[in-house]
């Protein structure tokens, strides 16, 4: 196809991309992206390595564990279970406890709400066909009357040029209004209050599923930045709902979205024989090494940062990587710190042991200062300490120090 058939835009070769992430997986199924990963991804474009992993959707948690450095987070297999059991509630009989609660809150006509599930029947293998009914059925809703709950809509994205398919919890059409995604959490909302950052994950989580159907919608006002929250209330498993506004989590996701390098482009600076397959052999053992993953890991470049550890399942293994370096002290560090990669750099520019170059000059500068103001607030603080007081003998005389003139 010419490049004017689409637009002028150069033509994309999605047969040889999805064929080198293919070899990059080896003979694993695939991992699909989701909204955590999505969100992850975002909060780190600068992650080549990520970048990669996901898109090629090589499993990070086994990996982190065979080359030795297993996640220390995730969800436990208890609360994985009893987060399914909450949506199924709620689910329960076709959503009829949730439309009581999309009634109180948005003012939802129950008796006139229907209920209509995308997913049912459907298999991974009919994604495309299952979107493009799903688009069908949404794009209806927003032109007719009857308000809809459509559970299992499987909605698109393009992350750095990769397609993906996501699929929200539900999406609730209110008469005469918008769509709203509602976001289903096992957390529990005690006394009217929960935990900030299981909120704060959950409106970034949000944030992608209203961009992806506005994308969808093709009209942005098609779709509410008021996402229907529902979670456990107190200590029982009856739901409650709330909105969180999620306006500024979508400002953010479609600036670092359109940062995102192209995978194409990765792809380019990485060898034709790359591969972390984590299959098994006939005799039970690995097709790869743990050595060998650890080196073909080494040859994607990896942007590590303290928050990767909350986020990335590979987070453990790039933090001893990039031992010694600045980027392990924080992305405001980093910033402040541009060119100066290893903190013994940082200490040379800083103690004039190292001379800069035109490019770290106004680091220098700024790590000289710092390190004159940190000395003289030692020298304050251990002039402001008073002496230790002295025992004095019955004469007068400073007493020995206990032990003095002790034998052995």
């Amino acid at each position: 196809m010419p490049a004017s058939a689409c637009g002028g835009r150069p033509v994309r070769h999605e047969g040889k991309t999805e064929a080198r992430l293919g070899r990059i997986r080896g003979s694993e199924p695939p991992r699909r992206h989701n909204a955590r990963t999505i969100a992850a991804l975002t909060s780190n474009p600068g992650c080549a390595r990520r970048a990669v992993l996901d898109a090629a959707g090589v499993d990070k948690e086994r990996l982190a564990a065979r080359v030795g450095f297993p996640a220390a987070f995730g969800q436990s297999q208890f609360a994985i279970v009893r987060g399914n059991a909450f949506e199924k509630q709620v689910k329960a009989d076709g959503c009829a406890e949730l439309l009581r609660l999309l009634r109180e809150l948005l003012g939802l006509d129950l008796e006139q709400a229907t209920y209509r599930d995308l997913g049912a029947g459907e298999t991974g293998d009919s994604l495309h066909p299952r979107h493009a009914a799903a688009r069908a059925q949404l794009a209806g809703a927003a032109e007719g009357a009857r308000p809809t709950v459509f559970d299992h809509p499987l909605l698109r994205l393009d992350i750095a040029g990769q397609e993906v398919y996501l699929e929200p919890d539900l999406v609730a059409f209110q008469h005469g209004g918008a769509f709203h995604v509602v976001e289903i959490k096992s957390f529990p909302v005690i006394d009217g209050q929960a935990d900030g950052e299981k909120v704060a994950a959950a409106a970034i989580q949000s944030a992608v599923y209203v961009l992806a159907l506005r994308r969808l919608l093709g009209r942005a006002d098609a779709v509410s930045h008021e996402v229907v929250l529902v979670c456990p209330k107190d200590f029982s498993n009856v739901p409650v709902a709330t909105t969180i506004d999620v306006r500024r989590q979508l400002l953010v996701l479609e600036h670092q979205l359109a940062r995102l390098t192209r995978i194409d482009t990765l792809l380019d600076a990485l060898p034709d024989d790359l591969t972390l397959d984590l299959a098994e052999n006939g005799a039970g053992g690995p097709v790869v090494t743990a050595e060998a993953l650890t080196g073909a890991l080494g040859r994607v470049a990896a942007r590590y940062a303290p928050g990767c550890l909350s986020t990335c399942e590979l987070a453990f293994f790039c933090r001893r990587e990039a031992a010694g370096r600045t980027a392990t002290l924080g992305a405001g560090v980093r910033e402040e710190l541009g060119g100066v990669e290893t903190i013994d750099e940082a200490l040379g520019l800083a103690h004039g042991t190292l001379a800069p170059d035109e490019e770290r000059a106004e680091a220098a500068a700024m790590l000289r200062t710092a390190a004159r103001v940190y000395a003289e607030g030692l020298q304050a603080a251990s002039a402001a300490v008073p002496p230790a007081p002295v025992a004095l003998t019955a004469d007068g005389e400073p007493a020995a120090p206990p032990g003095a003139g002790a034998g052995p």
